[in-house]
């Protein structure tokens, strides 16, 4: 069976928090009134991303089980779709985490907290304790990670090992002034992530300036055979992309009559040793 996937491109201000999450709602109501059965929102889509100040990114930061996530629950309730997306989670004993939630109509099912800190991130947030999880909905089973997270094949393989058939990305991507080959390599990594775990890829990512630091406005959803099915955006602007997909047949390993992806695999073997010659 088909699920629509919508990824909600859109512009967070790190100077307007309030005004951030009611975007962020609004995004999640549209992309249902779509038909979108999961709804990707970008990171930390409700803070901003610059913080100047730690008392800044505090002031933003909302608790797991607070009026955030019931918001988008509420939206998601709408549709009966499931919502991912990013945001300043404040966490009890006072630490802020780059979180990723998903929700559905009756609330949160799962949160995860970035493990791998990009640049700046280090001087607001504390490093996710626990591994990347996946949780099994009534769409498909869903992988959950954060931007720079996708740079570690080791996380987004072990997803995949776990049963993910869809991995979702909220993401900040910082633009690159000169992409080589003219295409950002980000693209080529979800497309090549989708392709070598045999799984759909769903990246959302934010688009405009925020304090001098421009955005890459890439988002994209690839599906298993390495292409992309929906993105990115042509003018890097605000933009929901969309696209139907079948995740059952990331269930499918096979590559060939004779192959499959995971089950060719010899982890025994990846133990390199250095030969002295």
């Amino acid at each position: 069976m088909s699920v629509r996937i919508a990824c909600c491109q859109f512009a967070p201000d790190v100077k307007s928090p309030g005004a951030s999450a009611q975007r962020a709602r609004e995004a999640i109501a549209d992309a249902v009134a779509r038909g979108a059965q999961i709804v990707v929102l970008p990171e930390l889509c409700t803070s901003g991303y610059v913080f100047r100040a730690v008392d800044e990114a505090l002031a933003a930061a909302s608790p797991a089980d607070g009026d955030l996530l019931k918001a988008w629950a509420a939206e998601a309730a709408r549709g009966d779709a499931l919502v991912i997306g990013g945001f300043c989670e404040r966490a009890p004993d006072g630490r802020l985490f780059n979180s990723s939630a998903l929700v559905d109509g009756n609330g949160v099912m799962a949160v995860y907290r970035k493990v791998h800190l990009w640049a700046e991130e280090r001087q607001w947030f504390a490093p996710g304790e626990a591994s990347a999880p996946v949780v099994g909905t009534r769409h498909g089973a869903i992988g959950l990670a954060v931007c720079y997270d996708l740079e570690f094949p080791e996380l987004t393989r072990g997803l995949a090992l776990q049963g993910a058939q869809l991995i979702a990305l909220p993401t900040n991507w910082p633009r690159d002034p000169a992409p080589p080959d003219g295409r950002p390599v980000l693209h080529s990594l979800a497309a090549m992530t989708a392709y070598l775990n045999r799984v759909f890829v769903a990246v959302c990512d934010r688009c405009g300036t925020e304090r001098g630091l421009e955005f890459e406005g890439g988002s994209v959803i690839a599906g298993p055979e390495g292409g992309l099915r929906a993105g990115p955006v042509e003018d890097r602007a605000a933009c929901t992309i969309v696209a139907d997909c079948e995740l059952g047949a990331a269930v499918d390993k096979r590559t060939s009559e004779h192959n499959d992806a995971f089950a060719d695999r010899r982890p025994a073997r990846y133990v390199h040793v250095l030969l002295d010659v």
